[in-house]
């Protein structure tokens, strides 16, 4: 069947622009609120939701719960993908709002593991799959909600609003737990406070359903219905047929590199500013508040700029940028963050010599040089690794020092002594620098997440739009984004340096970047 052309209807004023503006983007600053939060948080429900003993598996456990969530982004991404095309955008908006504010809010009722044990855990686990369900239905009703009323030359633009949620999303988590922590003690926030966060999401889940109540079904959608052109298969359409199939292989392409970008600037920032630099998490929260705050205009200015010059050039812009100065933003990091972990690293050598080492991503440290080298990574030392055949017990050589399958305290104090800092001095870190490096991070994400909306949603027939889009963009951008603080982690571990981890998302960018260049089609002149 022939894609419908609709042009923007005259009867849809600059107010109720805006009321579609704002009840799409509802979504997505419920999406990025919770977000913030468990990141901000994930240290501490470390310690609420798994069990003590082992820090590094503690985390990487929480780490793990949080992409558990992205998991299962791909499978919502085809149910309420297929009921956006079949049934409708609004009704596919109410439902996925719905859920991903009740687990959301689930989350802050949840008993902790010091009381129900692994069924704790198991519950976070539940929580996070039901809002990562949620969240598949979530962005592509979005996307296609908002842009099936935006006016042809004004689509990047229009569409760019959903993408400051995360700088609003950031804000507003960030305000409140740095609120809560500066009117209660630290055993208060501790023992109940660390709940509000997430219960405050009643507010925003009711004003949410609200707005969104309100709203009209796109003009889109109710011609074809009209007409009689909704799909009765959008799934078995969207990747059985050759054509749509391979523009969903190209949009997963583009959305790898979002998902690089966006879990490199928004997520391992934080967890490398605060568990491997050492600031405290009040400062980083400042420091990446901040700038992306800083960055929020800047997402409109890039939606802007690819209604003029195109989507393909800011979209490919943004990935050669990432893969060029990922590293060297991070190094600057160090340097201005804890210059003396960055002496110390450069000065003090510290080797694991054992015959057991091996690379586990996820799985919890197994052998003895599993162990010390997760726990080397999560203090933020670099080390190598000796391989011997000789199978005793694991060393560690510390500036000569030879310790004999040392415990964490053993090897904490070694290390104090041979001079290394346990945590940076807030007073000697350049905070101005530091929010200048996430800046740039956060400058490469309002590049490609401006215009990726306009781009998928006109990438597809409107038929087998919502399905089309969702579930590419949560493969790439939720499962790469998703999953990359994990992985990162996984690989510092095994190549004993916290820098290794990030090829991941360099080697990613960069590949995104060349095929781009010569595959990825110019979309902004289509006809919605």
């Amino acid at each position: 069947m022939t894609q419908i052309s609709i042009e923007h209807s005259a009867t849809v004023t600059a107010r109720g622009d805006w009321r579609l503006i704002i009840a799409s983007t509802l979504g997505g600053l419920f999406e990025w609120y919770d977000f913030y939060v468990y990141a901000a948080l994930a240290v501490l429900l470390s310690e609420k939701f798994f069990p003590k003993g082992n820090e590094t598996v503690a985390f990487m456990g929480t780490l793990a719960a949080f992409g558990a969530g992205f998991l299962v982004r791909p499978l919502g991404a085809l149910v309420f993908g297929r009921l956006g095309d079949v049934v409708g955008r609004k009704v596919t908006f109410l439902v996925t709002m719905s859920m991903m504010g009740m687990a959301t809010i689930g989350i802050g009722l949840l008993p902790t593991y010091a009381t129900a044990g692994i069924w704790a855990t198991i519950s976070l686990v539940v929580l996070r799959l039901i809002q990562g369900f949620a969240h598949g239905g979530e962005t592509g009703g979005a996307v296609t909600y908002l842009a099936e009323y935006a006016p042809a030359g004004r689509r990047g633009l229009q569409t760019s609003f959903l993408q400051t949620t995360a700088a609003f999303g950031l804000t507003v988590a960030v305000l409140i737990t740095l609120g809560l922590r500066s009117v209660l003690t630290h055993d208060q926030f501790s023992d109940w406070g660390w709940r509000i966060p997430f219960l405050i999401s009643v507010f925003l889940l009711a004003m949410s359903m609200y707005i969104r109540s309100k709203l009209d079904e796109t003009p889109v959608f109710r011609r074809m219905k009209a007409a009689g052109q909704i799909s009765r298969s959008p799934i078995a359409e969207s990747f059985g047929a050759a054509d749509n199939l391979r523009k969903v292989g190209l949009l997963l392409i583009v959305c790898s590199g979002l998902g690089a970008i966006f879990g490199t600037c928004l997520f391992h920032s934080m967890f490398f500013l605060n568990k491997t630099i050492g600031l405290p998490i009040q400062v980083v929260q400042g420091i990446v508040c901040t700038a992306v705050i800083a960055t929020a205009p800047l997402y409109l200015l890039f939606g802007w700029l690819s209604d003029r010059i195109g989507r393909k050039p800011v979209l490919l812009a943004a990935c050669l940028l990432s893969a060029v100065t990922t590293f060297p933003i991070f190094k600057a990091m160090t340097h201005y963050g804890n210059s003396a972990l960055e002496r110390f690293v450069e000065r003090t050598p510290v080797t694991v010599v054992a015959t057991d080492c091996q690379f586990r991503l996820f799985s919890p440290p197994e052998s003895d040089c599993d162990r010390i080298a997760a726990q080397l990574s999560d203090m933020g030392v670099r080390f190598d690794v000796e391989r011997t055949g000789d199978k005793g017990d694991a060393e560690v050589r510390v500036a000569g020092q030879v310790l004999s399958n040392p415990d964490r305290n053993v090897l904490r104090a070694t290390l104090i002594a041979a001079g290394w800092p346990e945590k940076a001095d807030p007073q000697q870190a350049n905070v101005a620098m530091l929010a200048v490096l996430v800046f740039l991070l956060d400058l490469y994400l309002a590049m490609i997440f401006a215009p990726i909306a306009a781009f998928m949603a006109e990438l597809f027939p409107a038929r087998l739009r919502y399905t089309s889009m969702s579930l590419p963009f949560h493969l790439g951008a939720g499962w790469i984004g998703g999953f990359l603080p994990f992985s990162v982690a996984a690989m510092n571990i095994h190549f004993g340096s916290f820098y290794a981890g990030l090829w991941y998302p360099v080697a990613i960018s960069a590949a995104v970047f060349i095929v781009g260049l010569f595959l990825v089609p110019e979309t902004y002149k289509r006809v919605m």
